[in-house]
């Protein structure tokens, strides 16, 4: 079975997301705001794909306030963690954030708040999952 890493400071929306994924998606569902452990989540290879916060309001990481742009940023310059898909969630939906956000984090995709059609969004997680023997 294929893990979702929720990073998500509001408990409602990572309970509904955790909820979505796993009654229509069949998936497995991991929930942390705390960035040490979103690291090591993803260089133990514990997830499959990252749905990622962009705005993340109390996360810390060495002493130094960080979003989930600067998260994601520095899990694509790990080659541990390059490689392990990263969507962007956010409700930031301006014209051009979409492309901006995408550009500065090196996400792999983008995902705007709320999230409306459940079916829709478990098929774009579905889809940029790794395919089982890739990595």
């Amino acid at each position: 079975m294929k893990t979702v890493l929720i990073v998500e400071d509001d408990l409602i929306n990572a309970r509904v997301f955790s909820k979505i994924l796993t009654k229509r998606g069949g998936l497995e569902v991991k929930h942390t705001e705390n960035v040490e452990e979103v690291m090591r989540i993803a260089q133990a290879g514990e997830a499959d794909i990252i749905l990622m916060d962009v705005s993340l309001s109390r996360s810390v990481y060495q002493g130094k306030s960080v979003d989930g742009i600067k998260i994601t940023q520095m899990l694509k310059a790990d080659p541990q963690t390059a490689c392990l898909p990263i969507i962007l969630v956010t409700a930031h939906a301006m014209e051009g954030d979409r492309e901006n956000f995408l550009k500065q984090s090196g996400a792999d995709g983008y995902i705007s708040k709320p999230v409306v059609d459940h079916q829709q969004f478990v098929d774009q997680i579905i889809a940029m999952l790794p395919k089982d023997g890739q990595q």
